[in-house]
């Protein structure tokens, strides 16, 4: 879950039992509901949301190492 705010709802995620990852800003509520968290300490939403892509696409690099090893382009 991607939420700039840090307080959007998670309890449908959870009710399902799906493995919730929060990707918040300022340290909402999501951050003690969410089973993982990365937090970015900010209130400026463009700064926030940078950082969510930035995350987003490192996130992807790591999986695609994991899955394909290190020489895949």
């Amino acid at each position: 879950m991607i939420s700039t705010s840090g307080n959007s709802p998670v309890e449908e995620a959870q009710g399902r039992g799906a493995v919730t990852v929060a990707l918040t800003g300022d340290c909402g509520r999501l951050r003690e509901m969410a089973d993982i968290s990365l937090c970015l300490p900010s209130t400026d939403t463009p700064r926030i949301q940078e950082a969510h892509i930035l995350a987003g696409h490192i996130i992807c690099q790591l999986v695609e190492e994991a899955l394909f090893g290190g020489d895949h382009e």
